[in-house]
């Protein structure tokens, strides 16, 4: 699928073949055409924020990524799952962005499991900025999403008096529990919530999460150049927090891709940088689930807001409730049970002992004791696999070891629901 994006005044025409036009920041005029990010210029401009061209390049390419994530059907592929991508993104620098094609073309095709050729075009104009220019007097940004993870990272980081900007995804389901834990951490948080209003003509659906998360990754980023540490020549941390298992995210059995979450958080994705001063980081690599609950800096916060946390992968498809069955919602009570405290979310499917397909007999479930019991028999460096291949993952020793207790905290779970 041949996708182009540009922004205001672009010549789509001169771009050649292509299935689908994608205008960055602005409305599309015509249903056949997709639009993404229309509003993030006004979000910004309400910071007094403004952006480096490099930073909006790299949010473009984001939402260009994003974009056609969701315009191509992963049913209608050859094998029923690898799409093929050419994606075309208008840039201010094109010559500097086209020398970062292989770094790209490498970083989709892992996150997505898809094929993609991405090039950048010349002729981007960056938005309209606020004509006095503000700069954010935070030391560090962290991601907000709602997650009960990046939840802890936030709470702890404030501990640990980092002076935080948080950013987040605002999405419906998510958006009002992300600024009332902004509000709630030390004396509140400064809070930037960004949607990206992506619009493509016949979107999959449900829609894919994947790349997502290189979105998110992009506010972060984008943010952290927003700082007067920024500005003054330093390096900004900028903090993805999430638990070890779910950052490594290995297929729990060989007959699956993935375990159906994100792999922004992977070792190899942050191994990998571009010319921007910001170091992107995940303090809890090595830590599970349950161990970041049980850590946690502020326990009393965590008991009141811990519950109000999202998690499940399929949250939207549930009337925004957990399923209790997908592994992100696995990992979330094996996490609470190892933590001790009471679990008081809602699941859809709570009672996992019932033995048909709905309850014990889904597939993850199945999957998760399938995987336990190749690790007892192979050993974890065996059932991981490929997972930490890459040249670019270091301490492997220490990612070995907390997949074997994110393992063990599942199966702990899954042995005291009655699942067998």
């Amino acid at each position: 699928m041949r996708i182009v994006c540009g922004t205001e005044g672009y010549d789509f025409e001169g771009a050649g073949q292509r299935e689908l036009d994608v205008f960055l920041y602005a409305a599309t005029n015509s249903p056949e055409r997709g639009s993404a990010g229309k509003n993030l210029p006004t979000d910004l401009r309400r910071e007094r924020f403004v952006p480096e061209p490099l930073t909006w390049d790299l949010l473009s390419v984001a939402l260009g990524v994003h974009s056609a994530d969701l315009a191509s059907h992963r049913d209608e592929s050859s094998d029923g799952w690898t799409r093929e991508y050419s994606l075309s993104v208008a840039v201010t620098d094109s010559e500097r962005w086209g020398a970062t094609t292989p770094l790209w073309n490498g970083l989709l095709n892992y996150l997505t499991t898809d094929r993609w050729n991405v090039s950048f075009l010349p002729g981007a104009i960056t938005p309209r900025a606020h004509r006095e220019r503000a700069y954010a007097t935070e030391d560090s940004v962290v991601l907000l999403s709602g997650g009960l993870d990046s939840l802890i990272g936030a709470i702890d980081l404030n501990q640990q008096n980092r002076q935080l900007l948080a950013v987040s995804q605002n999405v419906r389901g998510d958006g009002v529990k992300q600024a009332e834990f902004a509000a709630a951490i030390g004396t509140g948080l400064r809070h930037l919530q960004l949607s990206h209003t992506i619009y493509v003509p016949d979107a999959e659906s449900p829609a894919s999460q994947r790349s997502r998360s290189i979105l998110f990754l992009a506010y972060g980023i984008l943010a952290a150049t927003c700082t007067e540490l920024y500005r003054d020549g330093g390096r900004v941390p900028l903090y993805i927090c999430e638990n070890g298992l779910i950052a490594l995210n290995p297929p729990l059995t060989e007959n699956r891709i993935g375990s159906l979450s994100t792999r922004t958080t992977h070792p190899v994705v942050l191994g990998l940088r571009m010319s921007i001063r910001v170091s992107v980081e995940n303090p809890y690599a090595t830590k599970t689930k349950g161990e970041m609950m049980v850590d946690c800096l502020n326990q009393t916060l965590l008991s009141e807001r811990a519950p109000q946390s999202t998690s499940c992968g399929r949250f939207k498809q549930f009337g925004y409730t957990h399923c209790g069955r997908c592994v992100p919602c696995l990992v979330r009570r094996a996490a609470f049970r190892r933590w001790g405290m009471a679990d008081t979310t809602v699941y859809v499917f709570d009672d996992l002992s019932i033995d048909d397909p709905d309850y014990a007999g889904f597939d993850d479930v199945r999957s998760v004791l399938i995987a336990y019991a190749t690790f007892q028999e192979l050993g974890i460096s065996r059932w991981l696999g490929a997972t930490l291949s890459s040249p670019r993952v270091t301490a492997k020793t220490l990612l070995r070891e907390v997949a074997q207790r994110g393992l063990t905290e599942l199966r702990d779970l899954l042995i005291e629901m009655g699942v067998e």
